[in-house]
């Protein structure tokens, strides 16, 4: 069943090619939207893109780079041309920096660089490029943000950069959620935790592409798959989460109103618990798993 309050509005999702984002292309095009998918990545964003048109989806890819903002411009401008007015931005690209068991002391320039260029910035580029027409068109829209519940709520120790990233996304978009009701918006804010367990993309697989300028080393990452994270991590019992539930929950997020998009979990909500009563009793942080 096609939502009416859906179909014939266009969405914008960056980091669109694989994983959550291409979930979320394939959920908002099965609504009826006109979809464009953006990433970096041209093979897998032409890829993608043609996926979803065979299924009848009104989809474009356009190449893409978060990092840069002359690209968002450029990437909003050919949404405008292609479909007009954009009622639903993802800002969904996100990368898994080479840092798994690695201290926070060692992570070079390069890692910090990358990290934040793509986590945060990429957001903040988005923002700065869509935004003012989102606002000046006047109709109902969306601003999604990508969190993660590791860093976006609550930290782990063999994260630092991602972490840290996530963090920022957090808090940013309760500011921009704050800023639209002050400008009294007909735009939502809402801000993405993935889950409710690790998603099974391809994020460990990211410095596919990082640019060489960034580049430091030619290491392994110390983990390829999410359920080796998942091993690693005392997590191998829990199921992963596929990135279409992911989608799902987003949708139903919008829907809803909902800022916060955070499926429930027991172990999660016990975890975001003990770190919000640690900052009430001025207590400190307790290694997790200790």
């Amino acid at each position: 069943m096609v939502d009416g309050g859906f179909a014939g509005k266009t969405a914008v999702v960056t980091g669109g090619a694989s994983g959550v984002g291409r979930a979320l292309c394939a959920c908002f095009a099965q609504e009826g939207m006109n979809v464009v998918l953006a990433d970096v990545e041209a093979p897998a964003l032409e890829a993608a893109a043609a996926e979803l048109r065979e299924q009848g989806g009104n989809v474009i890819g356009v190449r893409a780079d978060v990092t840069s903002p002359e690209s968002m411009v450029e990437l909003e401008a050919a949404t405008r041309e292609a479909f007009g007015n954009v009622h639903i931005l993802c800002n969904n690209a996100g990368v898994g920096i080479k840092e798994a068991q690695r201290r926070i002391w060692t992570l070079t320039p390069n890692d910090w660089e990358w990290g934040f260029g793509v986590n945060v910035l990429g957001v903040a580029n988005g923002l700065r490029a869509f935004v003012p027409n989102m606002l000046a068109h006047g109709e109902a829209g969306h601003v999604v943000n990508t969190s993660s519940g590791n860093g976006g709520l609550a930290s782990l120790p063999t994260t630092p950069i991602y972490a840290a990233t996530k963090a920022a996304v957090t808090s940013l978009t309760e500011v921009l959620h704050y800023q639209f009701l002050m400008e009294q918006a007909a735009l939502q804010a809402h801000v993405l935790f993935p889950g409710p367990h690790i998603v099974n993309t391809n994020i460990l697989s990211s410095m596919r592409n990082r640019p060489e300028r960034l580049r430091d080393d030619d290491e392994p990452v110390a983990y390829t798959t999410m359920a080796d994270l998942a091993k690693a991590t005392g997590m191998e019992n829990m199921p992963l989460t596929e990135p279409e539930e992911v989608a799902q929950t987003c949708l139903e997020g919008i829907r809803a109103g909902a800022f916060w998009i955070l499926p429930a979990s027991r172990a999660n909500d016990a975890q975001f618990r003990a770190r919000t009563e640690s900052i009430l009793a001025r207590s400190n942080p307790v290694l997790p798993g200790a």
